[in-house]
């Protein structure tokens, strides 16, 4: 198990946007500065401008790593797991049973959210394969977690890249979520850990949604 690393910060809206959350985290990540074979992978959309705070501070590479939530149906916003690349699906069974979803309904959210996955992979990425990530240390950065379904997903769909370490890095979780990622992974970094957690975007002072056009932009910016 490893120790998740914190900034310390005041609970209440310590970030002003995604960007000055990519700089705290890029802080506390220093150790990685000059590591050979580090790769950062922001969780699209709203961890590509973070990580790409992360990849310029770290002079690593930077690439998208895309993860659909599985909304319930009727309810989106209430996720019942989440898909990554590769067709790695996780899902949250307790929510599954409360919701009585059937394994048809699962497989037509699953399709929808394969399809939105993959019209992302070719808006981001054209022809171009995503970075190989085997034998690197590889730090997965988003906005923030809640529930951590989408970085759950993602670093399980990862690990069949067989990368030398997965390394979690966030702006904010609850504390909670942040104790399973320690199991999960070899490194944490979380720079807070509201108490009480109500959602993400209240971290932040300026939290508007990241736009495809943004992603592309960031991602067709050196960082090394």
């Amino acid at each position: 198990m490893v120790d998740a690393r914190t900034a310390g910060l005041q609970p209440n809206r310590p970030f002003r946007d995604r960007c000055a959350a990519g700089r705290v985290l890029a802080d506390l990540l220093a150790d990685y500065r000059g590591v050979d074979d580090v790769l950062v992978l922001g969780l699209a959309r709203g961890g590509v401008p973070v990580g790409f705070e992360v990849a310029a501070v770290l002079h690593a590479p930077l690439d998208a790593y895309i993860v659909r939530k599985l909304g319930a149906p009727g309810h989106e916003e209430y996720a019942v797991g989440a898909l990554a690349g590769g067709g790695r699906m996780v899902l949250n069974d307790d929510a599954v049973r409360q919701l009585g979803l059937t394994s048809e309904e699962l497989r037509r959210i699953a399709e929808r959210e394969g399809r939105e996955l993959r019209r992302r992979e070719k808006e981001y990425r054209g022809d171009r394969p995503p970075l190989d990530a085997a034998g690197k240390t590889v730090i997965l950065v988003d906005d923030g977690m809640a529930t951590g379904a989408s970085m759950r997903a993602a670093v399980l769909a990862l690990r069949e890249s067989e990368p030398a370490r997965i390394v979690v890095a966030v702006p904010a979780a609850p504390a909670s979520t942040c104790r399973e990622f320690t199991r999960l992974v070899d490194d944490l970094v979380c720079a807070s850990m509201p108490e009480p957690f109500i959602a993400v975007g209240a971290s932040f002072e300026h939290f508007d949604q990241v736009s495809d056009d943004e992603v592309v932009a960031l991602l067709a910016t050196p960082t090394t």
